[in-house]
C-alpha cells in the first residue's frame, strides 16, 4: 500500500474543511484536503442562504452570489405575514450558488498551498497509542495510507471520522431535520425577500422556505423533524404539496435532499490527534438550521490551533482543546440558545404559532437577529412564552 505524509489531512471539502485547510496552509503546514465526490460543491444539500456576516470571512463575489435579500417574510399557519427587514439578519442577506462557492473556498485553500484531491474517500483511521495518526483512503480503486499528526473530520452530519475516533456522533431522530428542496424557475416571487412558512400542515417540527436565486428562480424547500418522518410522512411529499399550493405552474429543474443536525454542540469536538469542524461538530443553529458561517468561523480557529499544535509537536487532546474552548466561546452560546428555543417552539400548536405571528404584525425590531426576534416574542407574549424566557434568561 502506498504511503504519504502531511502535517494535517482534512476529510471533506465543504466550507468547514476548505477554510481549515486554507488557514493551516497559510500558517506554513503541509496540508492535504480530500473530497470523496468527484466535484467539490456537488451535490448541493443546502438552502444556500447566509447573512452578510459572511463578509467577515470573504469578499462578496458575484460569481457565487445569486441574490441579495433585504429581509424576510414569515408566515404563520393561518397566513399571517410578519415582515422583517434590516441590513443584517441571521441566515439571510445573500443567497449563494454553493456549487461555485464551495469550489471558490477550495481554490483559496489551494492558493494558500494546500493539496486537494477529489474522488478520494477515507475509509478508516490510522491510530497509534490512542492517537489519530492519519487515514486510509481509496482513490480510483487504489488504497493509500495518509499519515498526519492531525486529522480533521469535516465530513458532514454522518461524521464517520468522529465515530472512528470513539466520539459518539449519533443523533436522535428529534435532533435532525429531514429536508427536501427543489430549484424552481418560472415562478412569481419577491426577489428582495426570503420567505418562511410555518405550520404542521406545511412542515411539522420545521418550516418551508423560498430563497430567491435571481430572476424567476428560487430554492423552494422544507425540513421536517426526524421524529415525525416516516413512510407516510416524507419531506418530499410535504414539499410537493407545498409547491402545488404555492407555485402550481412553476418548473422544477433540480432536486436536493439531505439531513441537518439540530442537536447543538452535544459532544466534544476534539480527541488525541483529531478535530471535528462544521456539521460533524454539530456547529449548526438548531432553530434555523443555518451553519455555513459557523463552519467557516470554526475552520479559521481550527487551522490556527492545528498549526500551533503541529509546530509545538503536541497534538494531544489537551492541546487541541484550545480549539474547542475558542469556538464555544465565540459562538457556542448561540447554538445552545438555538437548541433551547427549538425544543420549546417545536412543541407549540398551530394556534400558538398564529398567536405569536399576530403579536409581531407591524412591529419593528431594531436588531433583526434570532436572539432579538425571540426576545421580542417573549416581551409580547409573556404568559405563553414564560418557559422560553426562563430558558433564555
Amino acid at each position: 500500500m502506498k504511503e504519504e505524509r502531511y502535517d494535517v489531512v482534512v476529510v471533506g471539502a465543504g466550507p468547514a474543511g476548505s477554510v481549515t485547510a486554507k488557514t493551516a496552509a497559510e500558517r506554513g503546514l503541509d496540508v492535504l484536503l480530500i473530497e470523496r465526490n468527484q466535484e467539490i460543491g456537488v451535490p448541493v444539500k443546502c438552502a444556500e442562504g447566509v447573512s452578510k456576516e459572511i463578509e467577515k470571512f470573504v469578499a462578496p463575489d458575484r460569481r457565487w452570489i445569486c441574490a441579495e435579500v433585504k429581509g424576510a417574510n414569515i408566515y404563520g399557519p393561518d397566513g399571517t405575514k410578519v415582515v422583517l427587514s434590516a441590513e443584517t439578519m441571521d441566515e439571510t442577506g445573500y443567497v449563494l450558488e454553493r456549487r461555485i462557492f464551495d469550489k471558490f473556498l477550495a481554490s483559496e485553500a489551494a492558493r494558500a498551498g494546500a493539496k486537494i484531491r477529489v474522488r478520494t474517500e477515507a475509509y478508516d483511521l490510522i491510530e497509534e497509542d490512542g492517537y489519530a495518526k492519519g487515514v486510509y483512503v481509496r482513490c480510483m480503486g487504489e488504497d493509500t495510507r495518509i499519515f498526519a499528526p492531525v486529522v480533521v473530520g469535516a465530513d458532514g452530519v454522518e461524521s464517520k471520522v468522529g465515530r472512528w475516533a470513539g466520539i459518539n456522533t449519533r443523533l436522535q431522530p428529534s435532533n435532525i431535520s429531514v429536508c427536501a428542496e427543489f430549484l424552481m424557475c418560472d415562478i412569481e416571487l419577491n426577489g428582495d425577500y426570503s420567505e418562511f412558512f410555518l405550520g404542521s400542515e406545511v412542515a411539522p417540527k420545521g418550516y418551508a422556505w423560498v430563497f430567491p436565486k435571481g430572476g424567476d428562480c428560487a430554492n423552494v424547500g422544507l425540513g421536517i423533524g426526524g421524529d415525525v418522518s416516516d413512510e407516510k410522512h416524507r419531506a418530499l411529499d410535504y414539499l410537493k404539496a407545498f409547491v402545488r399550493n404555492k407555485f402550481p405552474d412553476g418548473k422544477t429543474v433540480a432536486e436536493m435532499y439531505g439531513v441537518v443536525p439540530l442537536s447543538g454542540p452535544s459532544y466534544e469536538s476534539v480527541a488525541d490527534g483529531l478535530i471535528l469542524v462544521g456539521d460533524a461538530a454539530r456547529q449548526v443553529n438548531p432553530l434555523t438550521g443555518g451553519g455555513i458561517l459557523y463552519a467557516m468561523q470554526a475552520g479559521k480557529i481550527a487551522g490556527d490551533v492545528i498549526a500551533k499544535a503541529v509546530q509545538e509537536k503536541d497534538c494531544s487532546k489537551k492541546r487541541l482543546l484550545e480549539y474547542e474552548n475558542r469556538w464555544r466561546s465565540e459562538f457556542g452560546k448561540r447554538l445552545e440558545t438555538g437548541f433551547k428555543a427549538k425544543e420549546f417552539l417545536f412543541k407549540l400548536s398551530d394556534e400558538d404559532l398564529n398567536t405569536l405571528a399576530h403579536s409581531l404584525v407591524g412591529v419593528k425590531i431594531k436588531e433583526l437577529s434570532t436572539w432579538a426576534l425571540l426576545m421580542e416574542l417573549v416581551k409580547r407574549n409573556p404568559k405563553m412564552l414564560l418557559g422560553l424566557a426562563k430558558m433564555l434568561l
